[in-house]
């Protein structure tokens, strides 16, 4: 059964899923080129990295001494998840936004452990540190964390990571859609709301979860 972990990168995925596939079809584990093939990998050494960053975080073994030696690990039931902890964002006036190495989730730093039920179903799930409070008032405050689900588009009034483009800033407010406009909205009275172009705003991600500061 495919089940996929957030820990590991689209690629990471799909060769896992492959190797999972490939043994449950024919009985024994693919090849390294069986792997490029099946996973349109540019090459052998860029699959090999791939199978190490598998091996690494325990959903496989290698054995190089063996042909085709792959072995998949059963992984053991658990009631925690691990997100990507990529940065911070801003509820109160926009910050610059992070570079892009901030922004690479395959390649963040730090994970943090959440319960498995706060993002069950959900894919490409981070996790932002929160610096100010004017989200207060929708149970967001300073030195809060969010879960973000990466996605480029929101409803009306869904709170959202939003990069605006001209500014190059961040910041975190509920999102609404008007004439003409985007209304960047906080939930805290001292704060204004941000009115923006539409082609001024992309979207981030979305809060799917709060891990409060207690």
């Amino acid at each position: 059964m495919k089940q996929n972990q957030v820990d590991l990168s689209s690629r990471q995925q799909a060769v896992l899923d492959y190797i999972r596939a490939f043994l449950e079809e024919r009985g024994y584990p693919p090849s390294v080129r069986e792997i490029v093939t099946g996973c349109g990998i540019s090459s052998t050494s860029v699959a090999a990295f791939h199978l190490k960053r598998l091996e690494t975080k325990g959903y496989l073994r290698r054995h190089p001494d063996i042909s085709r030696g792959l072995e998949l690990v059963t992984l053991p039931d658990s009631e925690e998840s691990t997100v990507p902890l990529i940065g911070y964002i801003a509820a109160g006036k926009p910050v610059p936004v992070p570079s892009a190495d901030t922004w690479d989730m395959t390649g963040a730093a730090d994970m943090i452990k959440v319960p498995r039920s706060l993002i069950a179903g959900k894919e490409a799930v981070y996790a932002l540190k929160v610096k100010g409070d004017s989200m207060q008032d929708a149970l967001i405050s300073d030195g809060d964390t969010v879960l973000m689900q990466a996605v480029s588009r929101v409803e009306n009034g869904e709170t959202a990571a939003v990069w605006l483009r001209d500014e190059k800033e961040i910041t975190l407010k509920k999102v609404y859609s008007e004439k003409g406009a985007v209304r960047l909205q906080p939930a805290n009275v001292q704060f204004q709301p941000i009115f923006t172009r539409p082609e001024n705003v992309q979207i981030q991600g979305r809060v799917v979860a709060v891990l409060r500061n207690l």
